[in-house]
């Protein structure tokens, strides 16, 4: 058959010589990914043939092939599993499918110096067949996809071509046959003949994988072909007692599942028994990915049926705000055919996601209670995701207020729970306050907080973006309600400053009604504040109205929402209001005056972090005011 040549996608040419040129601290992870493909390949066989009865593929013997030939200096990684067809094989092999490559080229880059970290990123972005490249001046490839007559031979040196081939005799999987370098200790680079080195990989990394790993050694001429020997335990780690685990092989499974290099923060195991039986064995993440926000993530832990595996990234298993949990669940009594709209309806599946669920809570909340920095890492990751709880889980709401601490006034360090909160609440209050806002310093400096500050009540300072959603969702804690200091009216000073409060709406009545009419277009209302000691104004929301905030937020999510006008609060012992108020009692110049209560309106926007409506005319405003005093 005839041989074409092809170029590599520029990505995938920058990224080989990235591999081949860069230095990493543990070149055996090489091995690691290689067996994990073949693995994957032979899942996926095992799936399809119970799928399809009329599939022609040989499942009797699913096995991995490690061949090592220590003359001709190769290794071959070898699969009966489902292989590739010729498209798959250009399409897999010579392009980058992923939209974590630009990302990946850049952190690796990075940490191309640091020896500790850098290795982990091949698992990471799923391009582990490219780290071959590692280890190899060249890779061949030779697959046949099962139920296929023909195969295809893929080979290339890791100069930006590669070449394919159809061929008539290749066996059902796949081989890749590494030509390694010659070793060089010095910088890592292992004798990959050697029997020893690849059983040390294997146990290191594979001993888990539910596959047999068999090894062989190429015989030298005349001598009998060894008899394959199987390196790996082939016991599925959720099914094995605890104390014949040791933490680095649950850590090795968490890395191999869930393409992350580092340890997980903690490992959770739950058995059921009874009626319906299950195993499952999750993993806490130490940190979050960097795609953990966006609309493509992909999340949910492997689904197993009596050590069968059914499908990466099981959905029903665990509910969105857990998605970042990573683990294998295995059932007794699922069908092998099961797809994903049966899961949507199966009882078994809804019972399994409540367990898993509450386990996942309280093994958190367990680290909060007797392992705080563990908690606080966990919270400074996740916090943000498992907020979103609160919202959409009302039957474990109180679990996940529970696990949850927030940055108040109280400690500038450290967070609090909203029950240390409201141990703290000072006698007379009955509110919890908070505060939205895009960062703490901001927050921290709105006009809001001016009487909160001045009194010592104490105020959560909420930043994440989902803040704006469930404290209207949750609305009270403990029969105390949490209220926004920017909603509403807030009355601090109880009531014995009611005489004087009426004796001053009075005095004001007059330029309140006034600035009303003039900044109709943009306000609502204009009163006195109870909330400023030291600005002149500020905008506040009526308590039951969407915040600017959440109305952006719906509005980015493509859903119309109708614009909301704002209360303008006046503080009366200001002497900017002092003067305005007596100026409009003289009956001084009103249109100098309105251009005055323009720009008071557009201080308090730009006060809590907005923009004024027109930009050009309040610099001219403000320009204007400027050229009077000199």
């Amino acid at each position: 058959m005839p041989t074409e040549t092809f170029e590599f996608q520029v990505e995938a040419r920058q990224l080989l010589q990235l591999m081949i040129h860069s230095v990493y601290s543990n070149k055996d992870v090489f091995l690691r990914e290689l067996v994990s493909n073949a693995s994957d390949a032979l899942d996926k066989l095992r799936l399809e043939a119970l799928r399809d009865d009329t599939l022609d593929a040989d499942v009797s013997d699913l096995h991995i092939e490690i061949e090592t030939d220590g003359d001709a200096r190769t290794l071959t990684v070898r699969d009966n599993g489902i292989g590739m067809s010729y498209d798959e094989v250009g399409q897999l092999i010579g392009t980058i499918a992923n939209s974590g490559t630009a990302r990946f080229l850049k952190e690796l880059k990075e940490t191309k110096d640091a020896a500790g970290d850098a290795e982990g990123l091949i698992g990471q972005f799923g391009v582990g067949f490219y780290s071959a490249f590692m280890v190899a001046d060249e890779v061949t490839l030779l697959t046949r996809r099962a139920g296929e007559k023909q195969g295809t031979r893929w080979s290339s040196r890791g100069e930006g071509t590669y070449t394919l081939q159809t061929v008539d005799d290749a066996p059902q999987g796949t081989s890749v046959t590494l030509h390694l370098k010659p070793a060089d200790p010095e910088n890592q680079l292992h004798d990959y003949t050697s029997e020893w080195t690849v059983r040390d990989i294997v146990k290191r990394y594979s001993d888990f994988i539910t596959w047999p790993i068999r090894y062989v050694r190429k015989a030298a001429d005349g001598d009998d072909t060894p008899e394959p020997e199987t390196l790996n335990s082939m016991k599925a780690l959720w099914a094995r007692p605890r104390d014949e685990v040791s933490d680095d092989e649950y850590h090795e499974l968490y890395k191999h599942i869930s393409h992350d290099w580092r340890d997980p923060l903690e490992t959770i195991r739950l058995q059921a028994e009874g009626t319906f039986e299950y195993q499952a064995l999750l993993f806490l993440p130490s940190h979050a990915p960097h795609d953990l926000f966006t609309q493509g993530y992909k999340r949910g832990v492997q689904l197993y049926v009596k050590r069968v595996f059914i499908m990466d990234d099981c959905e029903e298993l665990l509910p969105p705000y857990l998605r970042f949990v990573k683990g294998v669940v295995d059932a007794a009594d699922l069908s092998l055919n099961v797809s994903r709209e049966i899961l949507q309806q199966d009882r078994h599946i809804r019972m399994i996601q409540r367990r898993l669920t509450k386990k996942v809570l309280s093994t958190v909340k367990d680290l909060m209670n007797k392992d705080t920095e563990r908690y606080a890492g966990f919270w400074r990751e996740f916090g943000a995701v498992l907020k979103e709880g609160l919202v959409t889980d009302a039957d474990n709401r109180d679990a996940i207020l529970a696990v949850s601490s927030f940055a108040s006034t109280h400690s500038a360090e450290e967070p609090t729970t909203l029950k240390a909160y409201v141990e703290r609440m000072k006698d007379g209050q009955e509110d919890i306050y908070y505060l939205t806002g895009e960062s703490r310093q901001a927050i921290e400096n709105s006009p809001h907080m001016e009487a909160f500050r001045a009194k010592g009540i104490e105020v959560l300072l909420l930043t994440d973006p989902v803040d704006e959603v469930w404290v209207d969702a949750v609305g009270s804690y403990e029969g105390k309600k949490l209220r926004s200091v920017a909603k509403g009216e807030i009355d601090l000073d109880g009531k014995d400053e009611e005489a004087a409060e009426t004796g001053r709406s009075e005095e004001y009545a007059g330029l309140l009604d006034w600035m009303k009419e003039r900044l109709a277009e943009d306000i609502k209302e204009v009163r006195l504040s109870n909330r400023l000691t030291v600005s002149p104004a500020c905008l506040v929301s009526d308590a039951h109205d969407l915040t600017p905030a959440l109305e952006n937020m719906y509005r980015a999510m493509g859903q119309e929402v109708p614009r909301t006008k704002r209360i303008l609060e006046l503080n009366a012992d200001h002497p900017l209001v002092k003067g305005l108020n007596q100026a409009w009692r003289d009956d001084k110049d009103r249109e100098a005056l309105a251009e005055t209560a323009e720009l008071l309106h557009a201080l308090a926007v730009l006060a809590e972090g907005g923009q004024p409506k027109e930009p050009a005319r309040f610099v001219k405003l403000v320009a204007d005011r400027l050229e009077r005093t000199l």
